[in-house]
């Protein structure tokens, strides 16, 4: 069967959309890490699937990492979907709502076709995140093949960890985030972001995703890394986060505040590939 996709990125973070209200899809896990793999598939860091909602949402939203796995959230993914339905002409309007793993998200599509993520509230406790500790702190430890990492955490719909770096240039992105990434104290397994705090306003940002690896930019991880920054203290909203494929705007007022993410999406190519 040819299946119709849109090969898109948000500052690097590049993924392949398809229309799976208009076409009919099923793809095993192994079926997605063969279109992800860069040499002999499309290649992407996360494959996107446009459905119908099972509420009053506009639409669902769905994500696949790289290797096959199901997550709930991908902010600059859910920047690619807004602008994705809006010039394929699934909808006309410019604030959309669609369904994800963890709750729903509206999408604010600007003039300039920016597009702005209500990414939800925080959850600052370990059972939210999941993170195996036995309560809350602004900063944990733990052991990691013989060194003792300290990073703080938090779900923004998925997990994230966060360790504060003096020069991110040089930060252990391929080995100690391939080894936190998959700790037994994260039962989700977990992203791991290494973040320099510039100034009060500016931080920048690496960014080891599960089930992906290290990517251009991560937008759940550019607002956990924002988030956390306020709460240490280190920072001030509204912050600039770095990453290697750009820059966000993330705004966010405090605990029980949503975080609002804003930033580009761009599409590549269409093109049309059998499943």
């Amino acid at each position: 069967m040819l299946v119709q996709f849109s090969k898109m990125h948000g500052l690097g973070n590049d993924f392949v959309v398809i229309d799976a209200i208009n076409q009919a899809i099923s793809l095993s896990a192994e079926r997605i890490q063969q279109l992800a793999d860069r040499n002999f598939g499309i290649g992407f860091d996360q494959l996107l699937l446009v459905e119908k909602a099972k509420g009053k949402a506009d639409f669902r939203y769905v994500i696949y990492n790289a290797d096959g796995s199901e997550v709930s959230q991908c902010g600059n993914g859910a920047r690619c979907f807004a602008l994705f339905v809006k010039q394929k002409g699934l909808t006309d309007k410019t604030e959309i709502c669609v369904e994800t793993g963890d709750g729903e998200l509206v999408l604010q599509i600007n003039e300039d076709d920016l597009v702005a993520v209500n990414m939800g509230v925080p959850r600052f406790s370990p059972s939210d995140i999941p993170l195996s500790m036995p309560e809350e702190s602004a900063e944990y430890s733990v052991d990691v093949e013989g060194q003792m990492v300290r990073f703080s955490a938090l779900s923004i719909g998925n997990p994230h960890a966060v360790i504060q770096v003096d020069d991110v240039d040089d930060a252990p992105v391929s080995g100690l985030g391939a080894a936190l990434e998959s700790h037994a104290i994260f039962p989700q397994r977990v992203n791991i972001g290494f973040a320099q705090t510039t100034n009060s306003s500016e931080i920048k940002l690496r960014v080891y995703e599960r089930g992906a690896g290290e990517t251009l930019a991560c937008g759940s991880g550019a607002c956990a890394a924002a988030v956390l920054a306020i709460e240490l203290g280190t920072a001030v909203t509204p912050v600039t986060v770095n990453v290697r494929g750009g820059f966000l705007k993330i705004d966010w007022q405090g605990r029980e505040k949503p975080v609002l993410m804003t930033g580009p999406a761009i599409f590549v190519f269409d093109g049309t590939i059998e499943l």
